[in-house]
């Protein structure tokens, strides 16, 4: 697996990226490849280690520690090695229905939990993974794979992000014929609208999309399971129903002067703006612009990220993204040891951007929202903060106490809300009779059977905000429990 002393002789390397001021003028992808050579030297670096955790898929202090479709990545890290590129994907693909999706942006949990990275940076996983799948389609060896026998089996999967798309990609190889519902005018889910094209190219998942359909899977799109067609309706077309929403229902937060215009959740913000680039190159005016304008995104996370790559590319006057947690320390503190996900200092994509065009980092940590103040049409023209500290209750809970003097006003027109998900949208479900628990679907995990004969959940809808990794083995099992429904025996 690898070179034995790889890890001893060749340095990390991550794919390289466009100049942060150059890539500014444009919405391409902003990192680009590995050379074959800096592959094979990166594919080296991955220790015959006992016991690979990269792909172990636990969770260890809430999150994934290592991949959790279980990836065979030794395996291909050694055949990339030794230049075997067709082998290598053959051993990707058993396990990844769209490593074109993840190898660019799931946050590689598997790197975290890399042997190397005890006392070394990790091996480029993510990069080399990204590399296979690339290299595949370039060389012609991703084709259409149409089953030779079907069941006379009608799944019909609602929703098509990375859920649905697994689920439905499984349910098809297995034989039964599938069609995936979809209310956007494109199938994708948040692949397409939700993550912008500056780190998933469109023609991506477009590509993807295409060898589906050629493989026999049904899209369905403009059309809103519950409104355009109903529950009882699917139910009586179809012979079992998997229900892959998401949690599509924004997080909201409650400060004085909520209600100004200005602000907005930060996936309306993300999704018109891909949307009209797709429709138009953004000529349609489809889009909230924020050029010229003070930007505040509230909210850390990676889809915080995505509204600063945004606004920066918009030519925003100002960015400023606010966090009430603490920056994360440079290196991993003593109670987040290996294999744990490493919880420590990142410089995003859009981070470094906004950096290159302003000058500084974007983020300010430990602050909180206080008000908006308006103008007299009601538009946010500031935004009031105050910085906070972190404690912790009687129970350990994280909390955190104002400081009182440290009050600042931000101009601020533009707001974007990006503090997370509360989980799925009801109607929908209600229809369908399918209970919920924490507004998330009530199906067990490893089950995905709902309160519904022949319905099943898989994805954030059932399991919560996550990663796409996640999706993509919640898909996976929810086909394996729906075929074994239909025929009795498993996908094989």
């Amino acid at each position: 697996m690898g070179k034995a002393t790889g890890f001893m002789e060749y340095s990390r390397k991550k794919p390289e990226e466009r100049d942060p001021k150059t890539r500014l003028s444009d919405w391409s992808e902003y990192s680009s490849f590995f050379s074959d050579e800096v592959l094979s030297e990166q594919g080296a670096r991955c220790m015959d280690c006992g016991t690979p955790f990269c792909h172990t898929g636990m969770i260890i202090q809430g999150a994934a520690s290592g991949c959790p479709i279980n990836n065979l990545i030794p395996e291909w890290n050694d055949l990339v090695y030794r230049g075997r590129w067709k082998e290598a994907l053959e051993r990707l693909q058993k396990t990844n229905n769209f490593p074109e999706f993840t190898g660019r942006v799931c946050p590689a949990p598997c790197e975290g939990s890399c042997t190397v990275s005890i006392s070394n940076p990790a091996v480029s996983i993510k990069g080399i993974e990204r590399s296979i799948i690339d290299k595949g389609f370039e060389n012609g060896w991703v084709t259409p794979r149409i089953p030779k026998n079907r069941t006379g089996k009608k799944v019909a999967v609602i929703g098509s992000g990375p859920s649905g798309l697994a689920s439905a990609d499984q349910l098809n190889q297995a034989g039964h014929s599938v069609t995936v519902y979809e209310r956007a005018d494109r199938p994708g889910g948040l692949l397409m609208y939700g993550i912008p094209n500056i780190k998933l190219d469109k023609g991506v998942v477009e590509r993807r999309i295409k060898l589906m359909q050629q493989e026999g899977i049904d899209f369905i799109t403009n059309t809103e399971v519950g409104v355009d067609i109903t529950a009882e309706e699917i139910k009586q077309q179809y012979d079992a129903v998997v229900l892959c929403i998401g949690a599509r229902k924004a997080r909201d937060l409650k400060f004085e002067g909520r209600e100004a215009k200005g602000i907005h959740f930060a996936m309306d913000y993300l999704t018109k703006a891909t949307k009209s680039l797709l429709d138009s190159n953004f000529k349609d005016g489809n889009f909230i612009d924020t050029e010229g304008k003070d930007v505040i995104v509230i909210g850390g996370g990676d889809t915080g990220a995505d509204c600063v790559a945004t606004a920066t590319r918009q030519n925003a006057r100002s960015v400023a993204l606010f966090q009430i947690l603490s920056k994360q320390p440079e290196t991993r503190p003593e109670n987040n040891m290996w294999p744990a996900y490493p919880n420590v200092h990142t410089v995003s994509y859009a981070h470094e951007e906004a950096a290159a065009k302003y000058g500084k980092d974007p983020r300010e940590y430990l602050i909180q929202t206080k008000k908006v103040v308006t103008d007299e049409n009601g538009s946010a023209k500031e935004l009031h903060t105050i910085q906070v500290e972190e404690t912790k209750d009687e129970t350990g809970r994280l909390m955190f106490k104002e400081i009182p003097g440290t009050e600042k006003v931000w101009p601020a027109q533009c707001i974007f809300i990006a503090v997370g998900f509360e989980g799925v949208e009801q109607p929908m479900l209600t229809q369908f009779g399918v209970e919920t628990v924490n507004q998330k679907i009530d199906a067990e995990y490893g089950k995905h059977t709902t309160n519904v004969e022949g319905v099943f959940a898989a994805g954030d809808a059932r399991r919560g905000q996550s990663l796409i990794v996640w999706a993509i083995n919640e898909g996976r099992e929810a086909a394996r429990e729906v075929d074994k429904y239909l025929t009795k025996c498993l996908v094989k």
